[in-house]
């Protein structure tokens, strides 16, 4: 062995024997990386073995490659009650579970899902089990998951669930236990796909090497699985999401993507003679299936929760009428109820002949007289714990642990005495452990975190397939439970450790679908959603210019034009047009600080950092149709434009800053031009561009092409345009009104003119949808061959000032009408009520 060699297997020695050494596991609590003998488990030996040959350094660089790939593709979730994104916290180390094991836990949650289908079918069908005593009626009545207008609904399949989860921890003994069970429209499959890709861009012979089960066959499995009973061979499944406000929307939206699903709000969807439509550009098409992703009360107003806006009047009767999939159905979310645990175990008994593989804590519903009793006897080693979900924003953790006293111990002894039925008491059940990394001194070492594991299940005809992964949520303290995503939480890609080799599987089969070039329909929504992207583009383009041009920097070496003066006539016209549009407080602020206020000010609602944030919202709602790298220069834009207070810039470095913005626009737009398949969504997002550039063009010409324009008004316009370079090669004389006139309005070679954006417009609405069956144009049609007539057949001279002005009017005016025709009439569509999501 060579000297090198050597000292390479030394230094791995060394680290390994770092990373464990002080690896204590908390007492009478079990742990994933140590067994209850003190050794460390075959599967975690074999993990860190591996990671062993990646120096730490490697390590941290290839989880910051990680890092900015979350950032650079906006993976990110919100806390119920913040308005923020946070980026998403995966951690670098995996949760890892050996393969006999993990079949042990798989066969569990089979048995479980199969369990929880059968107590729905009985709930909303017979219901047996209350007639026979095993289980109250005022846990079925009294919940307010009970949708008694789903009872005698018989869903298309016969299948209540397509989706069951479980969180799950090691109890006492070591053996997995069922912590609650997720029915109502189980969140985290996203997440835990998009939690391995990134780690497998981080470290991505590691899957190989360690044998790590994949996840695409039980992606196809769920896809199929939602289509399963529709009525048509290729239905149109759609994923029905509460907005872009939802805790999970990004999850949504990912889902939406990997599964070619359609990700549509309550607003996209009607009722139409006993069917659901969602509402598309091309009129109402039929929806077979829907994948539910907002509580079951919220899905019908009229035969649910009244106050709901986030769901489909009459979608219940879709469903009676035997014509639409749901999954999972309205009312499913019954079986998450705490009272229902405490009679799990006698339905399990009566329902599968025998006690179930995978138990939980010990469950006391406290509207039981015996278990009241019994409750208060033991208060001081049980946890109270509401029947019911508790709405978003309250806490979803116990009201009282064990051992209260004084006014909280008041407080429980009150809630007993006053509704006891709205509790159940819990054993206590400390969260097992799994190693996480910890940097405490500034040495890496591996200390053991708390943990709560998810784990899907979705049917197929042949029963239920368990997802060879999961979503794990770690706690960074000890005191932090992780059943929700939070500050303090982090992520962990689920590793399941094959004993042998393991296929890599795409998510789509070779030969499995017939070829087709069908674009598919484009909801209302979303090409709203879609066209305003590409006007908020614009007009941060727009703003960025001006600026630029105010500072007298941009192309200054070959652009003889731009003005300096910051008191000339042609630079106060420029300040009035950033403070008419917005973008400056006060016009009367230095060259610099008026600059930096247009390019990035937060309290200024028309700077460019405004309008690049306003284009990221929309881009936020259209993540399953932006490509990854269309939202990475969206997000190097954001960043570049947001520079803070925290110092002066000169002037200088805010002309690098106007460059740089320039270059990524740019680059935005070549993303559109060269990566978006030319369908109905592109046509509108390069409509909102086209449009917004003939608004801008004509107000930039009415301020500095206007009928007493000076020699540098004249140039400041072809600077906007883009068009001094082409200006200057084609005449030798200098600027005068007409020529530039006519290269800014008129010239159908100039790609920044008014002309060849007309040309473009009449193209983008050729080729959209139309609904008149009599081919006679519709009157965005008219107004849009109306103007571009006009403007063929003008001369510069014609353009005056007073036609410039009513030019722009008239493509506000089309603007307005292409939004009639197309976009949904739903001027409030992010609502308040909207900020709904599920845990």
């Amino acid at each position: 062995m060579t000297d090198a060699a050597e000292a390479e297997v030394s230094g791995r020695a060394e680290r390994l024997a770092r990373w464990t050494s002080g690896y204590r596991p908390h007492p009478d609590v079990p742990d994933a990386f140590m067994d209850a003998s003190g050794r460390p488990r075959e599967a975690w030996t074999r993990v860190l073995d591996r990671l062993g040959d990646l120096t730490e350094v490697d390590i941290a660089a290839r989880f910051v490659s990680a890092v900015r790939h979350i950032r650079d593709t906006g993976i990110s979730y919100r806390i119920y009650g913040d308005n923020r994104e946070h980026a998403w916290p995966l951690g670098s180390l995996p949760f890892v579970v050996e393969a006999d094991d993990w079949q042990a836990l798989s066969a569990g949650i089979v048995e479980r899902a199969e369990l929880m289908e059968a107590i729905l079918a009985d709930i909303y069908g017979p219901n047996r089990l209350v007639a026979d005593g095993l289980l109250p009626a005022a846990v079925v009545a009294g919940s307010p998951e009970f949708m008694r207008p789903v009872a005698g609904i018989v869903p298309p399949g016969g299948r209540f669930l397509k989706l069951y989860a479980a969180d799950v921890t090691r109890g006492p003994d070591g053996q997995w236990q069922v912590l609650a069970d997720r029915t109502q429209s189980p969140s985290g499959p996203g997440y835990a796909l998009e939690n391995r890709m990134v780690l497998t861009r981080a470290f991505p012979d590691l899957y190989t090497d360690l044998h790590v089960e994949r996840l695409a066959p039980f992606f196809q499995t769920l896809r199929q699985a939602l289509a399963d009973g529709a009525q048509r061979s290729d239905p149109r499944i759609c994923l029905l999401t509460s907005g872009p406000f939802s805790s999970t929307y990004v999850e949504q939206a990912v889902l939406a993507r990997y599964l070619g699903l359609l990700l549509v709000e309550g607003d996209d969807l009607v009722m139409q003679d006993g069917a659901l439509h969602v509402r598309t550009v091309s009129g109402l098409k039929r929806a077979d299936a829907l994948w539910r992703r907002i509580d079951s009360d919220y899905v019908d107003p009229l035969e649910l929760n009244p106050a709901s806006r986030l769901g489909v009047p009459g979608l219940l009767e879709a469903l009676r009428n035997g014509n639409l999939v749901v999954g999972n159905m309205p009312g499913s979310g019954i079986l998450e109820s705490g009272a229902l645990a405490a009679y799990l175990p006698g339905i399990a008994r009566r329902l599968t002949g025998g006690e179930l593989r995978l138990s939980g804590p010990r469950t006391f519903w406290c509207g039981d007289p015996d278990s009241l009793v019994h409750v208060r006897d033991h208060l001081d080693a049980l946890t109270l714990r509401p029947v019911a979900t508790p709405p978003k924003g309250e806490a979803r953790d116990a009201i009282m642990g064990p051992l209260a006293f004084g006014a909280d111990r008041d407080r429980l002894v009150a809630a007993l005495r006053d509704r006891p039925f709205d509790y159940v008491a819990q054993e206590r059940m400390p969260l097992a452990t799994t190693p996480g990394w910890d940097r405490t001194g500034g040495t890496l070492r591996l200390v053991p975190r708390p943990f709560a594991l998810r784990v899907f299940a979705t049917i197929t005809p042949d029963g239920w397939r368990v997802m060879p992964g999961g979503f794990c949520r770690i706690s960074e303290r000890p005191d932090l439970d992780p059943g929700e995503m939070r500050a303090g939480i982090k992520a962990a890609d689920v590793w399941i450790m094959s004993n042998g080799p393991v296929e890599p599987v795409p998510l789509i089969q070779p030969g499995a679908q017939k070829v087709r070039r069908i674009a598919g329909h484009l909801p209302s929504r979303a090409a709203d959603n879609l066209f305003w992207f590409g006007r908020y583009v614009e007009r941060a383009e727009a703003v960025i210019r001006l600026a630029g041009a105010h500072l007298g920097g941009v192309g200054a070496a070959v652009n003889a034009y731009l003005v300096s003066d910051a008191r000339s006539p042609t630079s106060l016209r420029i300040r009035a047009l950033l403070d008419d549009w917005g973008a400056i407080s006060n016009p009367n602020l230095s060259t610099a600080t008026l600059a930096r206020e247009a390019l990035s000010g937060h309290g200024t609602y028309g700077s460019a950092l405004r309008h690049s944030l306003s284009a990221r919202a929309n881009a936020a709602i259209l993540r399953e149709r932006l490509s990854g790298e269309a939202w990475r220069v969206l997000a190097d834009l954001t960043d570049l434009l947001d520079i803070g207070d925290g110092r002066a810039y000169s002037e200088a470095e805010l002309v690098g800053l106007v460059e740089r913005g320039l270059g990524l626009m740019a680059a935005l737009a070549g993303l559109a031009k060269e990566n978006m398949i030319r369908t109905t969504g592109w046509h509108f997002v390069d409509l909102g561009r086209r449009i917004e550039r003939v608004i801008n063009t004509c107000t930039f010409a009415t301020h500095f092409a206007g009928d007493a324009a000076t020699a540098d008004d004249l140039g400041v316009m072809l600077s906007l345009c883009d068009s001094h370079i082409a200006f200057g090669a084609r005449y030798m004389q200098g600027a005068a009104l007409d020529p530039v006139r006519d290269m800014v309005l008129l010239d159908p070679f100039n790609p920044r003119s008014v002309a060849f954006q007309i040309e473009a417009i009449g193209r983008h609405l050729a080729n959209l949808p139309t609904l008149r069956a009599d081919g006679l144009p519709e009157p965005h049609q008219r107004l849009a061959a109306k103007l571009a007539a006009e403007f063929s057949t003008g001369e510069a001279a014609d353009f005056d000032e007073a036609a410039i002005a009513r030019l722009g009017h008239d493509f506000e005016r089309l603007a307005d009408a292409i939004a009639t025709r197309y976009f949904p009439n739903a001027p409030n569509a992010l609502r308040p009520e909207k900020l709904v999501g599920l845990g």
